[in-house]
C-alpha cells in the first residue's frame, strides 16, 4: 500500500486517514522536473498580485438566488506514491477546521477549511518544515481571518524566512519546497501557489485553473526573474532549478538574496487566486507536478468525476488517480488532494447523439463494373 510506504521512507506520521479527516499528513518524493509552457498571461512582475474574484454577481437570473443560498459541504481524500523515485520529498496536508487544529476560537467565525500539497526537492525537510509551520503561521496573525489573502501572502513569506532560521543553525536541513494551499471559508475558495503544484476547479465537469506554474518558460516569470537579476540557463533558474517561486533553497547562491536589491529571483510569495462557490462547482483537485506531468487539468476532471460518479469515494478516486498516473509512465512523486463541495457524486453529463453524414461514391470504372455484373 503506498501510504505505507511513503510513511516508512520518510519516517513520519499519519495522524487522520480516510477521506477528509481532521489532519492528514503523509509524505512523498519530488522528482524529474520537466519545462512545460504552463503559464498565464496576466502575471505581474512584481511579487505581490492581485485576487481574481469570481462571484456570485456573474450568474444570471434564477441562478444568481439559488448560488447565494449554497453552502459547500465539504469532504475530502487524499492519497500519495512514491513512483519511480528513491526518496519522499511530496507530503500534504489536510485540516478540517484551521482555528480549532490550534486551540483558537473564532467566535462568531465560521470554520476555515486548510488544505495543502508541498513538493519538496534536495531533500524533505523544507517540506515538511512548511507543512508543519504555515498553518499556525496563518492562525496566530494578528489579521486572521479577516484579512485572509494578506495573511496566507504574508505567512508564505514569514515561514521562509522560519525556515532560513533553522538551516543557519542546522545546515543539513537545507532544502526547497513549492507550496500549493487551498483554504475554504463559507462559499470563498482562497488558493495561493508559489510553484509547479497545480489546483483545478471541476465546474460542471469543466476544469477550471486555480494556479499557474511558475516554471522558467513562463514568460511572464522570466521578465521577473530578470528584472531581480537572476537569468534563465537551458530551462532552469540560474541554471539550478526548474521552478521560480518556491520556500527555502537558501544555501542556493544568488536564489533568495543578491547584493544590495536585497531579494533574489527565487520568490516565496505566493499568486493569489479567490473564487466564490457555487452549486456548480463539484470538487477541486490539488497536485504535486508528478500528476500534471501525464494528465491535463482537463483530463483529470473528466478522469476524477467518473469515479466518483461510480462509487463517490473521494480518497478512493485519489488512489485510482495516483495509479493511473503511474499507469502512463509517471516517474516522479505523486500527490492528490481532493475536495468534494457536495455530498452526492456529479451529475451525469448528458451525451448527445449526432448521425454523421457519410458521402459515398463510385468512380466511372466501378459502375461500368457493377453493370457489367449486373446485366449478366
Amino acid at each position: 500500500m503506498c501510504v505505507n510506504d511513503a510513511e516508512q521512507a520518510a519516517g513520519q506520521e499519519t495522524e487522520s486517514g480516510g477521506g477528509g479527516g481532521d489532519f492528514t499528513v503523509i509524505a512523498a518524493e519530488d522528482g524529474v522536473e520537466k519545462c512545460r509552457a504552463f503559464c498565464g498571461g496576466d502575471v505581474r512582475l512584481k511579487d505581490s498580485f492581485p485576487l481574481e474574484s469570481i462571484c456570485e454577481d456573474s450568474a444570471v437570473g434564477a441562478d444568481r438566488k439559488s448560488n447565494k443560498a449554497f453552502v459547500p459541504t465539504l469532504r475530502s481524500g487524499e492519497w500519495s506514491d512514491i513512483g519511480g523515485r528513491s526518496y519522499m520529498e511530496d507530503t500534504h496536508i489536510c485540516i478540517s477546521d484551521l482555528a480549532m487544529k490550534f486551540g483558537y476560537d473564532l467566535l462568531n467565525e465560521g470554520a476555515v477549511s486548510f488544505y495543502g500539497v508541498f513538493d519538496g526537492h534536495g531533500g524533505k525537510d523544507a517540506a515538511h518544515f512548511v507543512r508543519d509551520h504555515l498553518p499556525r503561521v496563518i492562525v496566530e496573525d494578528a489579521d486572521f481571518p479577516v484579512e485572509l489573502e494578506k495573511v496566507v501572502t504574508r505567512s508564505f513569506v514569514e515561514t521562509d524566512a522560519a525556515f532560513e532560521k533553522s538551516c543557519s543553525i542546522e545546515s543539513a536541513l537545507s532544502s526547497g519546497t513549492t507550496a500549493l494551499t487551498a483554504m475554504i471559508f463559507g462559499r470563498s475558495l482562497l488558493v495561493a501557489n508559489a510553484g509547479d503544484c497545480r489546483a483545478v476547479l471541476s465546474r460542471l465537469g469543466v476544469a477550471i485553473e486555480m494556479s499557474k506554474d511558475h516554471r522558467p518558460c513562463c514568460s511572464n516569470e522570466r521578465m521577473r526573474v530578470e528584472s531581480l537579476g537572476g537569468y534563465i540557463d537551458d530551462g532552469y533558474l540560474n541554471g539550478q532549478l526548474a521552478v521560480t517561486r518556491a520556500l527555502g533553497d537558501w544555501h542556493l547562491e544568488g536564489l533568495k538574496e543578491i547584493g544590495d536589491i536585497g531579494r533574489g529571483p527565487l520568490s516565496a510569495e505566493p499568486e493569489l487566486k479567490l473564487v466564490t462557490l457555487t452549486k456548480e462547482d463539484e470538487f477541486l483537485l490539488i497536485g504535486s507536478d508528478g500528476i500534471w506531468d501525464v494528465f491535463t487539468s482537463q483530463n483529470a476532471v473528466d478522469f476524477a468525476r467518473r469515479r466518483l460518479q461510480d462509487h463517490n469515494d473521494a480518497r478512493l478516486c485519489c488512489k485510482e488517480l495516483v495509479n493511473e498516473a503511474i499507469k502512463r509512465g509517471a516517474i516522479d512523486n505523486l500527490t492528490v488532494v481532493m475536495v468534494c463541495f457536495h455530498p452526492e457524486p456529479p451529475p451525469a453529463s448528458p451525451v448527445l447523439f449526432q448521425r454523421t453524414r457519410v458521402r459515398r461514391s463510385i468512380s466511372a470504372e466501378g459502375l461500368q463494373n457493377l453493370k457489367f455484373l449486373l446485366e449478366g
